[in-house]
């Protein structure tokens, strides 16, 4: 049974604590790499996305391109074998091949590469994308929605120095990513509201 949710003076988990300390050490390694605030809605349930993606595929749509100057379906091609080496702890496997058959509920991760400021998750879940202008040397920065339908359930952007997929600080920075957005410890910290942020 779950226990009720706590407020936010209650002392942090084991796991929220070990969580912190893979954020600091990002923040050490990569000086211009980091994580932004996450929001969950309050349907948000980790056990339901485990059970929703254990064993199976777990499609990812990808709008825009982290780096411009490759071709975009290059990049796609060399970023599918780093999201799977930092994938989080369900046995899935990603895919960028959609369904045949929409399933319904139909989950989904979107990262949304160089996201127009005013990009909403709601706009992302029900397939609406847009971008900032390329600029040449612009940092890696991805937005990361969660989707059950057109519901975003988690959200969070990501950004790195990173000069490409080989760059070895891409991948800590994807598994960081997923930590973050498929997180197993909301329940914890949940609060009065539509939202919580971490």
């Amino acid at each position: 049974m779950r226990q009720s949710p706590g407020s936010s003076r209650h002392r942090p988990s084991r796991a929220a604590l070990g969580l912190l300390a893979a954020t600091a050490l990002v923040a050490c390694d990569f000086t211009a790499s980091g994580i932004g605030g996450a929001y969950y809605a309050p349907q948000y349930d980790y056990g339901e996305f485990f059970a929703a993606t254990d064993g199976r595929s777990f499609q990812v749509v990808m709008s825009g391109s982290p780096f411009p100057t490759l071709p975009a379906d290059e990049v796609k091609r060399r970023l599918l074998p780093i999201l799977q080496a930092n994938k989080p702890r369900p046995n899935l496997t990603f895919t960028y091949q959609a369904p045949v058959e929409v399933p319904r509920p139909n989950y989904r991760l979107v990262l949304v590469f160089d996201a127009g400021n005013d990009l909403t998750a709601e706009r992302v879940c029900s397939g609406q994308f847009w971008h900032k202008p390329p600029v040449a040397g612009r940092p890696f920065n991805v937005f990361a929605v969660y989707c059950r339908d057109d519901l975003p359930l988690s959200q969070t952007t990501a950004w790195s120095d990173a000069t490409g997929p080989d760059d070895s600080r891409l991948g800590p920075l994807i598994a960081q990513l997923f930590l973050v957005v498929f997180n197993d410890q909301v329940w914890r910290r949940r609060l009065l509201g539509p939202f919580v942020r971490r």
